[in-house]
């Protein structure tokens, strides 16, 4: 088992054209997988994360550790700052940068009722 696991939602609200006609989910994917096999990791697609308000997620664990959620990953920036952080070693070894800190987001399991 690779030590990272890297979870992309793909469903009703993340990675569609419908709700961000502007972002190339396809391009994002791919750019994960290589930036996946550059660091030892790998990538499953999910069909939903129950998040959807916050789309799209990704996800990012480290084998043993807790998950790392990331939502609102919506542009090249974001997608670069994820493969940045990945290099860097990722969750357990290097802090999320300013940047990934704002698209981090609690999962759905932990939020508390309104």
């Amino acid at each position: 088992m690779s030590k990272l696991r890297i979870t992309v939602c793909r469903d009703c609200c993340c990675g569609t054209v419908k709700k961000h006609p502007t972002v190339d989910h396809g391009y994002q994917l791919a750019r994960l997988r290589v930036v996946a096999a550059e660091v030892g990791a790998t990538v499953r697609v999910a069909e939903c994360l129950d998040t959807c308000e916050t789309s799209n997620v990704v996800v990012v664990q480290a084998k043993g550790g807790k998950p790392v959620w990331l939502g609102f990953v919506l542009s090249d920036e974001a997608v670069d700052d994820i493969e940045a952080w990945l290099k860097a070693g990722g969750p357990g070894v290097a802090p999320l940068s300013d940047t990934l800190e704002l698209h981090r987001i609690t999962p759905p399991g932990q939020r508390k009722a309104q």
